[in-house]
């Protein structure tokens, strides 16, 4: 159990930080002035990529060098460049759907994740079967999972809480002793002022 418990903490990582991605992207949505929007979808998507570039290129030296990794990527290590290459296509591609997704849905999250994460179960269990060749027998309990992904999909997104909080009342429209305080004094001070007229 212990050797699981390093890649469950990644895998549960990955889902918090691509779970909060959908609403920080929807943060981007651009604002309407005379029903045209401000911009497009892709606007944020460039900066998502610089994001992704720095991230992913100083982080991935800095780490290669912690661990004394070779930085050749030729003959025998090709292959990293190659898949390594092909998954970053598949993330990028991955986050324009998602950019696009989150604007054309106004910023709603509460519809776009549950889609993104429910789906990605179900097409990496595909491909795994893919992979495999038929070489492995199917369960059919992951046809059952699949089945059980796509409606606890649609009844999250149905079920979450829609709207926006509700807007804190204005500090004037409070009453408070220190207002009301004000207020009699404000009476004291004008009745003098009556009398003497």
């Amino acid at each position: 159990m212990n050797k699981m418990l390093i890649p469950i903490l990644f895998a549960l990582g990955t889902a918090i930080f691509w779970g909060c991605y959908g609403p920080t992207i929807g943060n981007a949505q651009a604002p309407k002035v005379n029903g045209v929007p401000m911009w497009s979808p892709f606007k944020p998507y460039v900066f998502i990529g610089i994001a992704y570039l720095v991230i992913a290129i100083c982080g991935g030296l800095l780490m290669m060098k912690m661990k004394g990794d070779s930085f050749s990527y030729s003959g025998a290590y090709f292959p990293t460049m190659k898949w390594g290459f092909l998954a970053g296509v598949l993330g990028a591609f991955g986050a324009v759907c998602l950019t696009t997704a989150m604007m054309t849905s106004r910023g709603n999250a509460l519809l776009v994740m549950p889609i993104v994460f429910g789906g990605a179960v179900s097409v990496s269990a595909i491909v795994s079967i893919l992979k495999l060749h038929g070489d492995v027998t199917i369960n059919p309990l992951l046809w059952v999972g699949m089945l059980l992904t796509v409606v606890g999909v649609v009844i999250v997104a149905m079920n979450t809480p829609h709207g926006h909080a509700a807007a804190p009342k204005p500090a004037a429209a409070v009453d408070t002793p220190v207002a009301e305080k004000a207020a009699v004094t404000d009476e004291a001070a004008e009745t003098p002022n009556e009398a003497s007229s």
